[in-house]
């Protein structure tokens, strides 16, 4: 599975960047407003199945999609062929509606559309005759629906039919024959029809989620929340939520990102950007071509133009590479668990086998843990130590400032503590020992570790206010005498 965003983080009065100081639950809620505020554009696919010995076939799909109710904002073929998609909670809005006849039109656009539609019939109705008709065309998605209830609600004497997907037919009729037809069972703007046009995508995600195959990503984590609000229900405010909802519509989730983090502490794999250079490296250097128990991966022939493809710019395309990227670096890590090759053809159980302990580990990316554990509690990582700064000397410094100066020679993320007080948190430890080196005699900077003890300032205000306790104490029992 892959997807493409609108967008990945907003902007707001909060800041919404992930850092390396952020907690899951923190760095949930900052995902949480991004994704409410930004939609899905497409949504790659694919599916691979295990035909025969290690050899698997691979269908791979992109899907363009686009919920009306988001506006007119968007250009392209994401309004004219977006396939419609609701969650639950979206779908028992329009049900009510569709039931108590308060059914309204979903955007301005389609108000557009429908106002030229009105338009044509009303001036062709006019000079037809009984059983006359004629054809809207150029309708896409649920607009096809939205139509056909705007006419019939505006004219009596009309009846409407879908040609296809983009085509409405219009009919001239008499009121009783129209009463007729909508007591047929094949009328198509009855409720079910509808429903089931405006729920579009969400019928395929239901269908994933009853088959409860594993589900591979790279990077998911949004991905995954995204599945969750358009396609499930509004995100929670609860983070442990979140999770067991997730768990409870997939129950396995393999991240190639954890994997492929994992392979390069275990083998000689080179450090490589995003996932179509893993893809290369595992084809190319990492892998022994001549290994005939390797994955064996065939593109179907509605998926040939993949097999080209240099860079990745579909989500289907990306889909395909992740699945890749799995099967491959999982018989890396059986080959790795024997020492010598797997001599017979393995099994794709044999590979969720060697895989296990990354099932359900999701990465984190620049956060306080390496993964997120879908299946139980998130286990922290061992992190470089934490570092102060004690400014001296140079007043008005903020935590942007105090960034750009350590971005020259390495990155760390940056916390105001107190006055003229800062950390620094970074998930390298060479770039902890670099800084200790390099500032240690720096006019202004003064850097150390940070000691909870000694630069808390909730402790050094509890010292304080403890101190002076003990000091009016000490001074009362001096002044005040014994008897």
């Amino acid at each position: 599975l892959d997807m493409e965003f609108t967008g990945l983080h907003s902007t707001s009065p909060q800041n919404n960047e992930p850092s390396l100081f952020d907690s899951p639950a923190e760095r949930y809620l900052k995902a949480r407003q991004s994704v409410q505020r930004f939609t899905v554009t497409q949504l790659g696919l694919a599916i691979f199945s295990n035909e025969n010995a290690n050899k698997y076939v691979v269908h791979s799909y992109n899907f363009f999609l686009f919920r009306a109710s988001c506006g007119s904002s968007l250009t392209g073929r994401f309004l004219k062929d977006g396939i419609p998609y609701m969650n639950e909670v979206q779908e028992k809005i329009l049900s009510q509606h569709l039931l108590a006849g308060s059914w309204k039109v979903s955007s301005a656009l389609d108000r557009d559309v429908l106002k030229k539609a009105i338009d044509e019939v009303t001036c062709w109705i006019a000079a037809a005759e009984e059983e006359e008709t004629m054809i809207l065309q150029d309708l896409s998605g649920y607009q096809v629906f939205e139509v056909q209830l705007v006419l019939r609600q505006a004219l009596q004497n009309v009846w409407t039919q879908p040609i296809g997907d983009k085509k409405v037919m219009v009919k001239k009729v008499s009121p009783q024959h129209r009463q007729l037809l909508e007591n047929s069972p094949y009328d198509h703007c009855q409720k079910e029809f509808i429903l089931l046009s405006a729920r579009g995508f969400t019928n395929l995600f239901q269908t994933l989620v009853k088959a409860k195959k594993p589900l591979v990503g790279h990077n998911m984590l949004m991905d995954l929340m995204h599945l969750h609000d358009k396609f499930y229900k509004p995100l929670p405010e609860s983070y442990e939520e979140f999770k067991r909802n997730i768990h409870s519509l997939f129950p396995v989730l393999i991240d190639t990102k954890t994997i492929t983090k994992s392979i390069w502490k275990k083998c000689p794999f080179p450090r490589v950007c995003n996932l179509l250079e893993v893809y290369a490296v595992l084809c190319s250097s990492i892998l022994n071509p001549e290994d005939p128990a390797c994955p064996v991966i065939a593109l179907a022939s509605d998926c040939s133009r993949y097999a080209e493809k240099k860079s990745p710019h579909e989500a289907g395309y990306d889909a395909f590479l992740c699945g890749s990227v799995l099967l491959k670096s999982a018989h890396l890590l059986l080959c790795k668990s024997t020492d010598h090759a797997v001599e017979a053809d393995p099994s794709f159980s044999q590979y969720l086998a060697v895989l296990a302990e990354y099932l359900n580990k999701v990465n984190f990316i620049r956060g306080g843990i390496s993964s997120i554990n879908f299946s139980g509690e998130d286990v922290p990582c061992q992190r470089p130590p934490l570092l102060v700064v004690h400014v001296r000397g140079w007043p008005g410094l903020n935590e942007r400032q105090i960034y750009q100066e350590f971005k020259a020679l390495c990155r760390f993320d940056v916390r105001w503590l107190s006055k003229n007080r800062f950390i620094l948190l970074s998930n390298k430890f060479k770039d902890v020992r670099r800084v200790l080196r390099d500032y240690k005699h720096h006019p202004h900077l003064r850097v150390s570790i940070y000691r909870h003890w000694w630069h808390s300032p909730r402790v050094n205000c509890l010292l304080q206010v403890s101190g002076i306790v003990a000091l009016w104490s000490l001074l009362a029992f001096v002044l005040g005498g014994a008897p």
